[in-house]
C-alpha cells in the first residue's frame, strides 16, 4: 500500500475564544502545495485523495461533491449545485450554475388548486431537476484534469458502503415516517425496518447499491467513449448525456412520476448548465464575487456597499450600534431580494444593476432608525438607479412585513446543506455550496439519488415577487451563495457556509471580522456572530420575524440589554452560524490559511 504522507487535519485545540485571541478551538490549517475543505471528514479525504493523484483543486472539488453527495444529511445527487472557481490561466472568477428547474406541469394554478399557499416542502411535488450530477461533470470538463473514473472513485467506494455518522443515522430516524411514504427511500433509508430502531445504526456501514450502479454507469459511458477516441472532455459529456438524457434520465422520470411528482424525460433532456460572470461589488479595495440574482449572493453585495459608508472599526466588534447597523443594512437588502431577485434567464428582468449601485446603497441608508429596530423594512426602488421606471411600484406600495401563517420558532436552516473549499499551488480557486435531496429525500427509484426540494422557494403570487413566481423550465431563488474575493487581481478569501436563509448574513460578517477587525481565518470563523429572521423564509411557508434576533451567547449581556431597549426580540443561542469554511491566501509567504467552524463536521487537510 502506498505509503501517505502526513497531512494536517483540523483537531480541536484548547483555548476559549476571544475577540483579539490568537488561540481558537480550531487550529488554523496551513498548507503549501494545496487545501480541501468540506462538511465531512470523509468528503476532505476524498478531495486530498484526488489531490495525491496529482488533480487540481477542480479535480479535488469534484471528488469532495461526490463523496458529499452520498450522504443524506447534506445533500444527494438530486441536489443542485452553484460555485464560483478561480482560474489562474485567464485571471477570471467564473460562476457555475446548476439549479434545477421546474418540470412542464409546474404552474402556480397548478399548486393553487391543490390548497396550497406555496409548492410543498418536500416529496416528488418539491422536485426540480437535478443539478449536482451536470454541474460536476461540465465543472469537470472545462477545468479540472482527471476524468469521472478517478473523481468519482470515492464516492463509489462510499455508495459500496461506508460507516455511517451517529447525526445521519439519527436524522433518518427522526424522519423514518416521511420516509415510508415512499418506497424506494423506506428500502435505501431504513434497513431495519420493522425493528425499534429503523435507520442504519451509527458506525454500521450503510450501503446504496442502486447509487453505486448508477455512478458505474458514468464511468462505464466515459470509458467506452475514451476507448472509441474521444477526448477527455468529450467522454465526460457522453456521461453527462446518458444522465440527463439516456436510462438514468428514463428511470428517474419515470419513478418521480410513480411517486406523484411532476417530472419528465424532456425537463431533464432540456435542462443544462450554465457559465456566467459573477457579479462584483468593491469594498476598500477588494472584489467580492457573488453569483447572480438566481441566488441570494447579491444581498452581500448590497450590503457592503451600504457598510462601506460606515466606520465599523469605531462603533467597535460586537457593539450594540455595530450589531444594530449590521441587522438594519442585512434587512434593507433582505427586503430587496424578496421582491426583485429570480431567474434570469426568465422574464421580467431583474433590476441588478439598479440593486448593486452604491448610490443606491446610498439612498438606502437615509431610511435607517438610528435609535430603534424597524420592523416595517420595505423593498426599495432600484429603478431609477439604472435609468429605468419601476413598473412595479403599485405592489411596492402593498407590501407588508406582516408574518403569515406559519411556524411561531424559526432557526436556522442548517441541515441539507454544505460547503466545499478547494485551492492549489497553481492558482486555481473552488468554491461551492451545494444542496437538495437531503433527509427526507424521496427516491427516484433504482437511480439511488434522492430527488431536491427546491420547489418551495419559489411563490405563487406575483405580489411577492414578479420575479420568483414559478413557470415550466425557470429556477428557483435558492439561498445557496458561495464567495470568492480577491485583491490586486489575485484570490484573497474563498468562503462559503450552510444555512438556508442565513447565510450571507454569516459570510457578511465573517468577511468583516477578516477584513474590518484583522481576525485570521480561524478567528473569524470561530467568533460570534448575530442572525436575523427579518426577512421571508425561503422555506416552507415563507414565514417573516420582524425583530427577531439571534445573538451568540459570548455576547456581553450589557450589550443584549442596550438591543432589547431598541425594540430587539432575542434568543439566546451557542451557535448562531451555520459551519463556516474558508481559505485566506497568503501571498507574502505562499502559502494557504484554511478556517473551519468550531461545530458542526466541517473538517479540511492540507499539504
Amino acid at each position: 500500500m502506498k505509503k501517505l504522507p502526513v497531512l494536517l487535519v483540523l483537531a480541536l485545540a484548547a483555548g476559549p475564544w476571544g475577540s483579539a485571541s490568537d488561540r481558537t478551538e480550531k487550529p488554523v490549517l496551513h498548507g503549501q502545495h494545496w487545501v480541501a475543505i468540506t462538511g465531512k471528514p470523509l468528503g476532505a479525504t476524498a478531495g486530498a485523495m484526488i489531490f495525491l493523484k496529482g488533480g487540481n483543486a477542480v479535480d479535488a472539488a469534484c471528488a469532495m461533491l461526490g463523496a458529499v453527495c452520498t450522504m443524506y444529511d447534506v445533500l444527494s445527487w438530486g441536489g443542485e449545485t452553484q460555485a464560483l472557481i478561480y482560474n489562474p490561466e485567464t485571471g477570471k472568477v467564473v460562476g457555475l450554475n446548476a439549479l434545477g428547474v421546474a418540470p412542464a406541469g409546474a404552474t402556480a394554478e397548478f399548486f393553487r388548486q391543490k390548497g396550497m399557499r406555496y409548492p410543498p416542502a418536500y416529496g416528488p411535488l418539491a422536485a426540480v431537476t437535478p443539478g449536482t450530477p451536470g454541474g460536476l461533470m461540465v465543472m469537470l470538463a472545462e477545468f479540472g484534469t482527471m476524468g469521472l473514473k478517478d473523481v468519482l472513485q470515492p464516492a463509489i467506494q462510499m455508495a459500496d458502503g461506508y460507516p455511517i455518522e451517529e447525526e445521519l443515522a439519527r436524522s433518518i430516524e427522526r424522519q423514518k415516517d416521511r420516509l415510508k411514504e415512499w418506497p424506494y427511500s423506506k428500502k435505501v433509508l431504513l434497513p431495519h425496518l420493522g425493528e425499534k430502531w429503523e435507520a442504519p445504526e451509527a458506525g454500521e456501514v450503510f450501503r446504496q447499491p442502486e447509487l453505486a450502479a448508477t455512478l458505474r454507469r458514468l464511468v462505464e459511458t466515459e470509458e467506452q467513449a475514451l476507448g472509441s477516441g474521444k477526448s477527455r472532455r468529450e467522454a465526460i459529456y457522453a456521461a453527462y448525456d446518458r444522465f440527463y438524457k439516456g436510462d438514468i434520465a428514463a428511470e428517474f422520470a419515470r419513478a418521480c412520476r410513480e411517486q406523484g411528482g411532476l417530472m419528465t424525460a424532456e425537463d431533464l433532456a432540456n435542462w443544462k448548465v450554465h457559465l456566467e460572470e459573477p457579479v462584483t461589488t468593491n469594498y476598500k479595495g477588494i472584489d467580492v464575487c457573488k453569483l447572480t440574482s438566481w441566488v441570494q449572493g447579491p444581498v452581500m453585495l448590497q450590503a457592503l456597499n451600504m457598510l462601506e459608508k460606515m466606520d465599523l472599526k469605531e462603533m467597535g466588534f460586537n457593539s450594540a450600534r455595530y450589531i444594530h447597523s449590521l441587522y438594519q443594512v442585512m434587512n434593507l437588502a433582505f427586503a430587496d431580494r424578496d421582491f426583485y431577485y429570480g431567474d434570469p434567464y426568465f422574464p421580467p428582468e431583474e433590476p441588478l444593476q439598479g440593486l448593486l449601485s452604491k448610490k443606491y446603497a446610498e439612498d438606502r441608508l437615509k431610511g435607517i432608525n438610528q435609535e430603534a429596530n424597524d420592523p416595517d423594512i420595505k423593498p426599495g426602488d432600484p429603478y431609477p438607479f439604472q435609468g429605468k421606471q419601476n413598473p412595479y411600484l403599485r405592489y411596492l406600495e402593498e407590501w407588508k412585513n406582516v408574518p403569515p401563517p406559519g411556524r411561531e420558532d424559526r432557526s436556522s436552516f442548517s441541515s441539507g446543506t454544505t460547503s466545499i473549499q478547494a485551492a492549489d499551488k497553481k492558482g486555481w480557486v473552488v468554491s461551492i455550496t451545494p444542496s437538495g435531496g437531503w433527509i427526507p429525500a424521496c427516491i427516484a427509484g433504482t437511480t439511488g439519488i434522492g430527488m431536491s426540494q427546491r420547489m418551495q422557494s419559489f411563490v405563487l403570487d406575483e405580489k411577492e415577487n414578479p420575479f420568483n413566481v414559478v413557470e415550466p423550465g425557470k429556477r428557483p431563488r435558492a439561498t445557496l451563495t458561495p464567495g470568492l474575493a480577491l485583491k490586486d487581481g489575485k484570490p484573497y478569501l474563498s468562503f462559503a457556509v450552510q444555512g438556508g436563509d442565513t447565510q450571507d448574513q454569516n459570510l457578511l460578517q465573517f468577511f468583516l471580522n477578516v477584513v474590518e477587525f484583522g481576525m485570521n481565518v480561524q478567528q473569524a470563523c470561530e467568533a460570534p456572530n448575530i442572525t436575523s429572521y427579518q426577512m421571508r423564509n425561503s422555506f416552507d411557508q415563507h414565514e417573516i420575524l420582524p425583530g427577531r434576533l439571534d445573538i451568540n451567547e459570548e455576547i456581553p449581556v450589557d450589550v443584549r440589554d442596550k438591543l432589547a431597549a431598541m425594540g430587539y426580540k432575542l434568543t439566546i443561542r451557542k451557535y448562531t452560524s451555520g459551519p463556516i469554511n474558508a481559505i485566506f491566501f497568503d501571498w507574502k509567504h505562499g502559502t494557504f490559511w484554511g478556517g473551519s467552524s468550531n461545530y458542526g463536521e466541517d473538517y479540511g487537510i492540507a499539504w
